[in-house]
């Protein structure tokens, strides 16, 4: 198993949505609150964004214009000086389902199994929302990540002839740096896939066998709430992953839009958005990194008896002297 590629493949990931999948709130609210601004508000107005400019005859993405809303804000002093270091903060104010982040270390502790250890196995969390790098950053779970895939803001853009070789200017927030939709958060599971953020030389529209590449997609289980995260889902299901919808316990429609993912396919289980142990989601999402880990080390095994030679064997005379 991954002798012939660039990686050994010994590596399990987890891939979780973050706003209604690990945490019950958007993850601006503690950055909204912070500047007196009504979170409500402010999202009902990007709600209606779209049909806004749409008069104008200009199109923008429903799940990132708040990125230019809030750059608005900011421009208009609602969000005063707001810099990266400001969204890293706020970070640390976002509030988690029940059993985050106490789960991430209960499933690393699956892999330190003797069986386990000997395929030298490991356990890989990585965010992909189309929420804020920056406020990941600064949250409780940044320290149990391996990656971060979500939306950043450039302070201070650089304008012509600037010293390209300097450092950038710091400032508040001015300029998009990159932002990740619900369609090219696929993006991210592919880069995942080849391993493009642990290797500089590999790019994503780079060809690299299945064999080869350093997280094949039945290594990957993939964790969200919504039918925003359809196109994901069915990137993850389609090559072989796994995939499970979680949704608000206390929250009967989000139940229901779970329930219809699993009715139509998209997923292959849902479960309560409660992490606790001994949780239908915590036993779940255990029980598969478990088979995950038991699967590979079965074709690991399977692997290396197909690369040994038998040598001769004695043979055994029966009763009668005869071979």
């Amino acid at each position: 198993m991954g002798d012939r590629g660039l990686f050994a493949q010994n590596v399990i990931v987890a891939v979780w949505d973050f706003d209604g999948t690990l945490s019950p709130d958007y993850m601006q609210r503690p950055l909204l609150q912070a500047y007196g601004i009504d979170e409500t508000a402010f999202f009902d107005e990007v709600r209606r964004l779209p049909g806004y400019y749409a008069r104008a005859g200009v199109q923008v993405h429903e799940d990132t214009c708040y990125l230019g809303h809030l750059l608005s804000y900011v421009r208009h002093g609602r969000l005063p000086d707001l810099t990266n270091a400001k969204l890293r903060e706020s970070g640390a104010q976002i509030r988690f389902y029940p059993g985050i982040p106490e789960l991430f270390d209960r499933l690393a502790c699956i892999l330190e199994a003797p069986a386990y250890r000997l395929g030298d196995l490991h356990l890989e969390h990585y965010v992909v929302s189309t929420g804020l790098a920056e406020i990941v950053r600064g949250s409780a779970i940044a320290d149990r990540l391996d990656g971060i895939w979500a939306s950043e803001f450039i302070e201070v853009p650089a304008g012509p002839g600037t010293d390209l070789s300097g450092q950038p200017a710091a400032g508040h927030i001015s300029q998009i740096a990159r932002l990740l939709d619900n369609t090219t958060k696929t993006r991210a599971l592919f880069e995942i896939n080849k391993g493009i953020n642990k290797l500089d030389t590999v790019s994503v529209n780079d060809v690299i066998p299945e064999e080869e590449r350093r997280v094949p997609f039945q290594n990957m289980v993939y964790i969200a709430d919504g039918p925003s995260d359809i196109p994901s889902f069915s990137v993850i299901k389609k090559h072989g992953g796994l995939t499970y919808a979680v949704y608000d316990p206390g929250d009967e429609a989000h139940f229901a839009q779970a329930v219809a993912l699993q009715e139509s396919g998209r997923v292959h289980a849902v479960g309560p958005a409660d992490y606790r142990e001994g949780s239908q989601t915590d036993m779940w999402l255990r029980h598969q990194i478990a088979q995950i880990a038991r699967r590979m080390m079965a074709q690991r095994t399977d692997a290396t008896q197909r690369k040994i030679g038998k040598g001769p064997r004695h043979l055994h005379a029966d009763k009668n002297g005869a071979p």
